[in-house]
């Protein structure tokens, strides 16, 4: 008779057949798999799924917040999904997210993200794509901007807590962005197999901006360039954007190409005096709803808006989600209370986007995904509106 149980790995025999699945399933090398899986490890992220005493699927669990209305919300991000060959097309992946979701949620955490390899695996558990995180490239050339009124510095280890405080300043005005939490940071000043190196711009109140950037190498052209990858770069006045966009133009005669994420409404790009830059997608990101009260309530909306909204959800996994509530928007904050008429009826796959602004009502109705009568369409238009949502972060 087959068994199955979920939880943290117990032992190294374990954390090795977690490297192998992820050696497999990301095509990495296994000495860089069994890097990040002791490093995961001693973080207490990662989660598998046994079959028959065998690791067949695992994830890891990534603690962070989102930033939605200028507020953040909690959430669990998710990466690392991978499942053991023999263990492919059984339903093992869909197995673990239903006990991974039931205890994230148990712990009360109302939201998770993920950037999926597959959708239809996440959309059997209730997530749906929330957002997008798009690829910027410039030509190194064109940032000749004559800015170098504040002054430019390496960074330094003691600028650690500045340069974080520093980026939430940032992210909190850019609907999606994460509030980053240890596991992000280290991705963005320690990439796997690069060197990031930091720089910080200094004005009369401290650090106003600041950039990661790490050197590749263009394969195009006689005389090979460099590309600036740019794992973080963040400006929070005028003055900082344009330094750090003088620096990056400084590096022409080396590099051509120089590379970040963003929304596809980047703002650096309207310093530019010409179009030299390019703006294409990167990747579709899916959220799920795991606390639909909860998660309603902790994002923020537009502080003159006013209204209430009357849904029906409908969720699979979840019977504490399902039914009705009613959301009442006063100043910015949002109640949630039990009951109501139920006017706008969905699945909470399609709140999902709804939620995050990624898609408008009408845009879900006309894709079959809510029913909803003109003035609750009317309602959730003017509730959920705002900026595009968008990600810079990879996880």
């Amino acid at each position: 008779m087959e068994t199955e149980d979920y939880g943290p790995p117990r032992d190294d025999q374990e954390l090795a057949a977690i490297a192998d699945i992820t050696t497999q399933a990301f095509a990495m090398p296994l000495a860089d798999s069994e890097m990040v899986v002791r490093k995961n490890f001693a973080e207490s992220s990662l989660r598998i799924l046994r079959v028959n005493r065998e690791v067949a699927a695992t994830l890891t669990l990534i603690r962070m917040g989102q930033f939605l209305g200028g507020r953040s919300v909690p959430l669990i991000g998710v990466g690392g999904v991978g499942v053991a060959p023999a263990h492919r097309g059984a339903g093992a992946a869909t197995r673990l997210f239903h006990r991974f979701l039931r205890e994230i949620r148990d712990e009360g955490t109302p939201l998770s993200v993920l950037y999926p390899a597959t959708q239809p695996l996440y959309r059997r558990v209730g997530y749906e794509v929330s957002g997008a995180r798009y690829e910027i490239h410039v030509d190194a050339a064109s940032l000749e901007l004559g800015e170098r009124s504040l002054s430019l510095r390496p960074m330094r280890p003691s600028d650690d807590a500045a340069v974080e405080a520093c980026y939430r300043r940032f992210a909190a005005q850019h609907h999606g962005w994460l509030d980053r939490g240890e596991y992000i940071w280290r991705r963005v000043r320690t990439p796997r197999n690069d060197t990031a190196y930091g720089y910080v711009v200094e004005g009369t109140s401290g650090i106003e901006g600041y950039v990661y950037l790490v050197r590749g190498l263009s394969p195009q052209g006689a005389v090979p360039k460099q590309v600036l990858k740019l794992t973080d770069f963040t400006a929070t006045t005028p003055a900082a954007a344009r330094r750090l966009l003088r620096f990056l133009g400084d590096h022409r005669s080396l590099a051509q190409d120089v590379m970040w994420f963003g929304g596809a409404d980047e703002p650096l790009l309207a310093l530019l005096r010409e179009q030299t830059y390019q703006v294409k997608l990167s990747m579709h990101w899916m959220t799920r709803l795991l606390d639909v009260p909860r998660a309603l309530e902790a994002r923020g909306f537009a502080p003159g808006l006013s209204g209430a909204l009357h849904l029906d959800v409908e969720d699979d996994l979840f019977p504490e989600n399902q039914g009705r509530f009613v959301l009442e928007v006063e100043g910015g904050t949002a109640r949630v209370r039990p009951g109501g008429e139920g006017r706008m009826r969905l699945h909470v796959r399609a709140l999902a986007p709804l939620y995050t602004g990624f898609l408008t009502p009408r845009a879900l109705q006309l894709a079959g995904m809510l029913s909803a009568d003109e003035t609750s369409l009317d309602a959730a238009s003017a509730l959920f509106a705002g900026p595009a949502p968008s990600l810079r972060d990879m996880f």
